[in-house]
């Protein structure tokens, strides 16, 4: 799905915000959205529509991540409780941004392994670099797919309501491999935060808070090989 020989620019989550996606869509490059395009930010729908043309001009696709995994299914009818950035999203998607949301979401990937380097929305497992992402499941994620969204969680929840997350999974990237990776914002300067690994391996979190009260950011990295 990322074509050879183009370099890359990846994206951290984008909750909406329509303008910061379009100032990283400003490139020559093949852009890679580590998944959460929608919920919270001014414009979902906005947000969506420019990854469309992305896709459709072959210059850009997004990873499968929690909110969009949520939106899915509420699209589809399935029966999800509804938070107020997904109750906000629904009500302003027109139906054709809606359609095209629920097709392009249901076949995006979990994930995109490559050598030396994965691309996940939530968390690593080491099953990554040999399995291929599953489809968009009919039921509930198995452990895999969740890992994939959700991250490693605990089954507790923060103080502030949140389902607790370890980053345990940092330690299992084999050496020289790169995990970019969204969902948690883990930065404490605004910036990318990277992770090195008891194995060698390394973590780079891109969720600077894009459409919570942060800003969106991204890396430039060369060619796959």
């Amino acid at each position: 799905m990322i074509p050879p020989g183009v370099p890359l620019r990846i994206v951290g989550d984008v909750h909406g915000d329509a303008k910061g996606l379009a100032a990283a869509a400003a490139t020559d490059r093949f852009i890679v959205q580590l998944g959460d395009l929608v919920d919270d930010g001014p414009d979902t729908p906005g947000a969506l529509r420019l990854m469309f043309d992305l896709i459709d001009a072959g210059r850009g696709m997004f990873l499968l991540g929690n909110h969009d995994f949520k939106l899915a299914r509420a699209l589809r009818g399935d029966g999800v409780q509804y938070g107020p950035g997904l109750a906000a999203t629904l009500a302003t998607l027109d139906p054709a941004t809606a359609s095209r949301a629920l097709i392009e979401i249901m076949r995006a990937p979990a994930w995109i392994a490559a050598p030396q380097t994965l691309f996940v929305h939530g968390g690593f497992h080491p099953a990554m670099l040999t399995n291929a992402p599953p489809g968009f499941p009919p039921g509930r994620p198995d452990r895999l797919l969740a890992r994939a969204l959700y991250g490693q969680t605990t089954g507790r929840v923060t103080g502030a309501g949140k389902p607790e997350r370890l980053l345990s999974w940092v330690d299992r990237i084999p050496a020289k491999t790169i995990v970019y990776c969204g969902h948690d914002r883990r930065s404490t300067d605004g910036r990318p935060l990277t992770l090195a690994g008891a194995m060698g391996g390394s973590a780079v979190f891109l969720d600077t808070g894009a459409g919570k009260g942060g800003h969106l950011s991204w890396i430039d990295v060369p060619a796959l090989n």
